[in-house]
């Protein structure tokens, strides 16, 4: 069994700085690609940002240039460090994380969410 909390969400003004980990515990060998999604209300889940195992990332338009993944691998923990944020990026945040729980199985798994809000 795996868990990933999510923490670090909060309010904060826009222009602010937030940064989200993600972190995974139970029974994991590997966590491979890992992404960070977001759901703001009356809207569908979008991906964020992602990065694989060798820290290659992706970004979507909105955030990109703002916002950075990065993840510890010894830690099983991944991070997204949201700068300059702006009020449409209030929205619950979920990671969600390809987690290898022995060799040859692999699960998809997400986190609780924690929520993030922007005010002008």
């Amino acid at each position: 069994q795996v868990q990933l909390v999510e923490s670090g969400g909060g309010l904060v003004q826009a222009g602010g700085s937030l940064r989200l980990s993600c972190a995974a515990s139970g029974t994991i060998f590997s966590i491979n690609a890992v992404g960070w999604y977001r759901q703001a209300p009356g809207k569908r889940r979008e991906l964020v940002a992602s990065i694989t195992r060798d820290s290659s990332a992706n970004y979507a338009d909105s955030v990109n240039g703002r916002f950075t993944i990065s993840r510890d691998n010894a830690k099983n923990t991944v991070y997204l460090q949201m700068n300059t944020l702006k009020p449409e990026d209030t929205a619950v945040y979920y990671c969600h994380a390809d987690v290898h729980v022995r060799p040859g199985l692999s699960i998809d798994y997400w986190g609780q969410g924690t929520q993030v809000t922007v005010s002008s």
